[in-house]
């Protein structure tokens, strides 16, 4: 019975420093319906509430941050094990994927404007490098038959110099063969999350005298089509 007592006194005590029922349990061991028991008389301050508060916000924290952790953990191994399946690409391969992306990203030669130009226009670097080694390595088409326009918008022209350096770098071609800066006067949706200095624009690639690969690409979006 004292030993009870002696608990049931620390118990009060520790409550009334704005210890919670959990940590006082970790202190004192026995039943919660004792501990509630009690306790159920001990009113708070506002501090000690404020305490308990706090330490709530705080493990609601530390447990928002542990499933963080677990969906990155979760999504690295996912996408590693994805990354996997793909193996090596053949040359056939890589050509498809090419005309993919041209039939969804390339310009495209209508009835009433005959001979358009081979045009691909994209801001993703990946796909911008990997359309480039489509061009050069698979169509075997020769550097010097390309031309690249960059579109800005225009609240970033003192920008300029930073972008053409950071498309030259992604494409691996020097700085002269972005010499077509055009510049978007629209005004810029803040809803857009590539402002700032993360913003490069828009890269377009045409191929010079290009008109009948345009039409061979027509040919092969065809094809796949009928698969």
């Amino acid at each position: 019975m004292i030993s009870k007592l002696a608990e049931k006194e620390s118990a009060i005590n520790l409550r009334r420093q704005g210890f919670s029922y959990s940590e006082i349990l970790e202190r004192i061991p026995v039943a919660k319906s004792s501990l509630s028991l009690w306790l159920r008389s001990v009113g708070l301050s506002k501090k000690q509430n404020q305490r308990l508060t706090e330490k709530k916000l705080a493990a609601a924290l530390r447990g928002a941050l542990k499933k963080k952790e677990d969906r990155l953990l979760r999504t690295r191994i996912t996408k590693e094990a994805a990354e996997k399946e793909i193996g090596k690409l053949t040359g056939r391969e890589k050509w498809l994927i090419g005309t993919a992306l041209y039939w969804a990203e390339g310009s495209k030669e209508k009835e009433w404007s005959p001979g358009s130009r081979t045009q691909f226009i994209n801001s993703d670097p990946l796909m911008v490098r990997f359309f480039l080694d489509w061009l050069l390595k698979i169509l075997r088409i020769p550097r010097d038959m390309l031309i690249f326009n960059i579109y800005l918008h225009e609240n970033n022209k003192h920008r300029v110099q930073e972008v053409i350096e950071y498309w030259s770098k992604q494409t691996s071609f020097s700085n002269n063969y972005f010499q077509h800066i055009y510049y978007k006067k629209n005004r810029v949706n803040t809803k857009r999350k590539n402002i700032g200095n993360s913003y490069f624009g828009i890269l377009k690639i045409n191929v010079r005298q290009s008109s009948n690969l345009t039409r061979k690409i027509s040919g092969w979006i065809n094809g796949i089509t009928r698969q």
